[in-house]
């Protein structure tokens, strides 16, 4: 089960409806739970009550994430940010309602499986803000989009975005409004390339196309993998007095893909 809400400063009281911000790939290796952990982090630091829900009771990572997390704050004795979370251990729509139902925050992030899955499709049916984090590369673009392989422009939409395009359709009749799609270009790399401006051009060709945005994501660095065993993300290195160059470029990064997110405030919400 998940672990109390920690927020510095003055707390927002949580909504009925909170917003759902589902985090899906069917591919594996795309950075998918690491961001997840890091928006329920960082939105939790702009003083909402934030729930994580984790639908690979295989993998665990984000659970595993939060648990590290977790052991941190008591072994440092750090007031850190923390999100209320649970992992669904037996996976079916009932259990993933109920889950939703127990969170009295203002919003939640579902981190789904690197797979097909009926209740990863549930989920999706669910978010206010679908994310799908992809690598800088054809392999994972061809999830959403297959392209000429000589003159790199958009053949076709794949299986997944017109899976995507019937749950946002599903969405809109049952309860009047769509999803925003985001995609997430992580990974990055630094130094710009012929691949970097061909994927980037393909996307912007799909997201015409299919009804996505794209913004960037999280780059390639080695401190997203050090970070895991403590827990931690990139906003808590200020706290804990380890906060070099390269960590402040990462921040910006951060700060950059949760702008673009676009998450609404609480009384946003509510107006709408």
């Amino acid at each position: 089960m998940g672990g109390a809400q920690k927020i510095k400063g003055e707390r927002i009281v949580a909504t009925a409806q909170p917003h759902i911000i589902t985090f899906a790939n069917e591919k594996g290796g795309t950075g998918k739970s690491t961001t997840a952990v890091h928006t329920a982090i960082a939105l939790a630091a702009s003083g909402r009550s934030v729930g994580a829900i984790d639908l690979d009771s295989r993998q665990r990572t984000m659970t595993r994430y939060f648990e590290n997390r977790e052991a941190t704050i008591r072994r440092l004795d750090k007031p850190l940010l923390q999100a209320q979370f649970e992992v669904v251990e037996e996976l079916s729509e009932a259990n993933l309602e109920a889950a939703i139902d127990r969170m009295d925050v203002d919003l939640i992030v579902i981190d789904t499986p690197g797979r097909d899955d009926p209740v990863a499709r549930a989920a999706i049916l669910k978010a206010d803000t679908l994310v799908t984090p992809m690598n800088d590369s054809f392999v994972d673009l061809d999830l959403i989009g297959q392209v000429n392989p000589d003159t790199y422009k958009v053949t076709k939409p794949s299986f997944y975005a017109d899976l995507i395009w019937t749950s946002r359709t599903q969405r809109a009749k049952a309860v009047g409004k769509s999803v925003d799609w985001v995609v997430l270009r992580n990974r990055l790399q630094h130094i710009d390339s012929h691949n970097l401006r061909r994927v980037g051009a393909a996307l912007d060709e799909l997201s015409k196309r299919v009804g996505f945005r794209v913004i960037p994501g999280l780059g390639e660095r080695v401190i997203y993998r050090e970070l895991f065993p403590k827990g931690l993300t990139l906003l808590d290195l200020a706290d804990l007095g380890e906060v070099g160059i390269a960590h402040i470029a990462a921040r910006q990064e951060l700060r950059e893909m949760i702008a673009g997110l676009g998450i609404p405030e609480a009384g946003e919400r509510q107006a709408a």
